[in-house]
């Protein structure tokens, strides 16, 4: 089969990468790639967000499964782009992928299905919501209603920086539309884990946990990041409790969006807030999470292709998934000065060097080959990861690798994985 994978970070060459490995898939095409997947596929130059280009090409190549790694082609119509030319797609259409394009339609549904939230409000105009912020406690948390790149939430420690988000969003119009409504809700106390699960439309099995690390610096400080490094599973969310939570937070949504004509086909991702054991839903988002994806992919025993295939076929069961017993560790390699400006065409060394070593995979994001040479070309640049027989194993080898690899200007956080290895 031939398979047209869309995006251009480290989550698209770990599906890649692990598409290769399946007797089923023949060509691969990614679009628009980058230089890793330029190893292992055929990279298109048609931007993620060209949806009728990409539906187009998948057309003309006689393309079998369109798998969609960001969330901005789902929110654009993508998946019902390949629907109108009769391609299947793993990803969502439109319809439901607003439960990551619009915060306030993903509350709308939590509170619909019951789904365990932050209490919140969602307002049109400036005035209405600068009198309701005036009211709510502090920290309060402020989110731009659409898609802004990860930039759009700012969870407020004064009235200060609350009303500053505020400004941002609704009079600068910082990110565009997608701050023309915002969303005020509490902010949760306790510790962040990723819940994913795959989805046919109607049945929906756990994939393993993990834990993203988001901020830049070490300690969780600084500005919030696309993520900087992840491991799998995560003791924070046990084995034991993922069928429970599939039921409080994932099965619920699906079957709400098979109930509105929207079967929900692909990856729903629950980013939970975990405290005292109860569990809280901070957002949704529609796709494989980007660090999350590398250290899950790592540690998958199963086909990739014939689980997606299940997927779209409506046929997925929960014996299809398998794991290797190992845990897996990404650390993010990122250009100095990320999420804020940075530099690229930074020469990159020592990919095969770090590889050597026994378990190891270098996924690359913000790279591209220029005059043959391997440079930088974005904020996130490589995923690191490693294989270990527990975290800390894992751990120590992600860094050993991490410690082959230079390119000037480089930054990695020192301490992924250091909250599962507390606990």
């Amino acid at each position: 089969m031939k398979i047209l994978i869309v995006g251009s970070g480290g989550r698209e060459h770990a599906l890649a990468w692990k598409l290769a490995q399946s007797p089923k898939v023949d060509d691969i095409f990614v679009a628009p790639g980058n230089g890793g997947t330029a190893g292992i596929a055929e990279n298109v130059p048609i931007p993620d967000s060209h949806v009728p280009a990409l539906a187009r090409f998948a057309k003309e190549r006689g393309v079998d499964l369109c798998v969609v790694g960001p969330e901005v082609p789902l929110v654009l119509g993508l998946a019902n782009a390949m629907a109108k030319q009769d391609i299947p797609c793993f990803g969502p259409d439109a319809y439901a992928a607003q439960l990551e394009g619009s915060k306030s339609f993903a509350k709308l549904v939590m509170e619909h299905t019951g789904v365990p939230t932050a209490r919140s409000a969602t307002f049109d105009d400036y005035d209405s919501a600068k009198a309701y912020l005036d009211t709510h406690p502090i920290p309060v948390v402020i989110k731009a209603d659409g898609l802004a790149a990860g930039k759009g939430v700012t969870v407020a420690a004064t009235r200060e920086e609350a009303e500053k988000a505020l400004d941002t969003c609704m009079r600068k119009q910082s990110f565009g539309m997608a701050g023309e409504r915002v969303v005020i809700e509490e902010a949760l106390e306790g510790e962040e884990a990723s819940f994913l699960a795959l989805c046919d439309g109607k049945t929906v099995v756990p994939l393993a946990s993990s834990q993203d690390h988001k901020a830049v610096g070490e300690g969780d400080t600084g500005p919030n990041t696309g993520g900087m490094g992840a491991y799998s599973p995560a003791p924070i969310l046990p084995e034991s409790e993922l069928e429970k939570v599939c039921d409080l937070v994932a099965r619920p949504v699906v079957e709400a969006m098979a109930a509105s004509g929207h079967p929900f086909i692909g990856v729903l991702y629950a980013g939970l807030m975990v405290k005292d054991g109860a569990y809280k839903v901070l957002e949704y988002n529609v796709r494989f999470g980007d660090p999350e994806c590398q250290p899950l992919l790592a540690r998958l025993d199963s086909d990739l292709a014939e689980l997606m295939l299940a997927c779209v076929e409506g046929r997925l069961e929960p014996s299809m998934i398998t794991w290797k017993p190992q845990t897996s560790c990404c650390v993010v390699m990122a250009s100095q000065g990320y999420p804020g400006s940075y530099r690229t065409g930074m020469t990159i060394e020592g990919i095969d060097e770090a590889e050597e070593l026994e378990g190891v995979t270098v996924f690359q994001a913000g790279t591209k080959i220029e005059a043959g040479r391997l440079v930088t070309s974005g904020g996130r640049v490589l995923g690191v990861t490693a294989l270990g027989d527990d975290l800390k194993a894992a751990k120590e080898r992600a860094y050993e690798a991490v410690d082959r690899i230079r390119f000037e200007n480089s930054y990695v956080r020192r301490d992924i994985g250091d909250k599962g290895l507390v606990r």
